[in-house]
This record gives C-alpha cells, structure tokens and sequence, in this order.
C-alpha cells in the first residue's frame, strides 16, 4: 500500500504521516521545508521499515508539481492513497482591508494546489483500478465566519471539489472523503498571524483543542473502511467548540 501526502513537515500532515507508516503504507510525502521534509522521511524509515520517497517542491507551481509527480516510476505509481493536506491561512482582515499577497497565497494553496496535485494523481488511480482521495478542508468550509473571507471561500471550494470528485470518480470504484476539522493547535495561526506566536496562542486559549494526531487518527480511519464503504464527508470539533463562532473558554 502506497500513501502519497502532500504538506508533511507539520502539524496534520506530518502526523498523518507517523499513522500510515505505522500501519506500513510505504510513502511519497511532500514539503517545501527540505531539511525538515528529509529528517522525517528518515525517521520513518528507521523507525517503520517502510519506504519513503519525499519530493521537495511547493504545490503552488503547478511545472513543479507535473515535474515531481509525472516522473514516479512504475512502482510508486500504484498510489491507494492521496491525502490532500497541503494548505493554510494567511491574514485576518475585513474584505475591504484584505492583502491581495495574502489572498493569492491562500487561492494558490489551497485551491489550485489541491487540483495540481490531484490531476497528476486521479489518472494513476484510475489505471490502477482503485484508490480514495480524502481533501483536508475545514469547519471554514461549512460556515463563514468574520475576518474569514478568502480562507473560508477556498475551503468552501474544497468542499465543493470533494463532492465533485466523487462524481467523477464513482465510475472508477474511488473513494473521496472531505476531511473538515475545526480548531486544531498547529503552526496554522502563526501563520495567519505572520509569526505573532503570542497572538497565535490566543485562538487556543481557554479550552482543549484538538490535535493533528486527533485528525490523523480520523483520516487514517476513513482510509481504512471496506472498499464498499466511503465517508463523503466528516466534521470533526473538540468538544468545547460549538461552531465557527462559538468555543466555551474557560479563562
């Protein structure tokens, strides 16, 4: 079994990672963080006896997504699963205030990346005869909420995008799965934040968020259900976490 996971060196991606190695997929993992990206590909190595091929590229620039992944040899070709990971949020402002820097990040990211990655690797799956896609979106993808607006459109488009794979899909006999946490304790807000580390710790202040290990348990789960049974789609929040709008902090 083969794993292909996109965004690695962090946060869900990276734990993603530790769980299908765990079970013996052997992986492709990808990252932009070269030095953090070979470090785990050996680390899973030694600790799984598992095969790792990481490609060192960023999924925005669609000639080096073609370029890594159109050049897979035949065995690491037979791809079961591609985990759609790679994404972020980048700035917290009103429409009317918005960086268009921080806007095209986002659109490239987690839009655009998400269809490079999966046109290169929708064709292998289906000349394989089988394969599941799951599509990390988000709560952002289901309700809107203030501040939100370009990050929550793209994450809109990758709920959108999951049910429409599915379409496209089904005649193939693959599965898709919309992966769509809430709040999850990650590098994600000090990125939205440019690197405010104080200001990012505050969107968890107060209750329990979940971790990426709670998500890659999750995703891992959806990826090991009968070839007959398909989760379309999961919604996962920590429990004080009502909705987009509503956490119950305790200080």
């Amino acid at each position: 079994m083969i794993a292909l996971i996109t965004g690695v060196t962090s946060g869900i991606g990276k734990a993603s990672a530790e769980i299908f190695a765990k079970n013996k997929y052997d992986l492709i993992i990808t990252g932009r963080r070269n030095d953090r990206l070979d470090k785990l590909a050996d680390e899973l190595k030694k600790k799984y006896g598992i095969k790792v091929l990481p490609l060192n590229f960023d999924v925005r620039k669609q000639k080096e997504v073609e370029k890594n992944l159109s050049l897979l040899t035949p065995g690491w070709r037979k791809i079961d699963v591609l985990l759609n990971n790679a994404g972020l949020a980048s700035g917290f402002d009103t429409i009317q205030e918005g960086n268009i820097e921080d806007w095209e990040a986002m659109i490239d990211t987690n839009i655009k990346g998400l269809l490079y990655v999966t046109r290169q690797i929708a064709p292998m799956m289906i000349e394989n005869g089988k394969g599941h896609i799951l599509n990390v979106a988000s709560l952002a993808g289901k309700q809107a909420y203030p501040k939100g607006n370009v990050y929550c459109a793209t994450k809109f488009a990758v709920d959108a995008l999951s049910q429409s794979m599915r379409i496209d899909m089904i005649e193939h006999g693959i599965r898709v799965t919309n992966i769509a946490p809430g709040l999850v304790e990650t590098e994600f807000s000090v990125v939205r934040f440019h690197g405010d580390k104080d200001r990012a710790k505050q969107t968890y202040a107060g209750f329990q968020p979940l971790t990426p290990d709670d998500i890659a348990d999750i995703i891992f789960w959806c990826a090991s259900r009968p070839a007959h049974v398909n989760i379309n789609d999961i919604l996962i929040t920590p429990t004080a976490q009502a909705n987009a709008y509503i956490v119950n902090r305790k200080s």
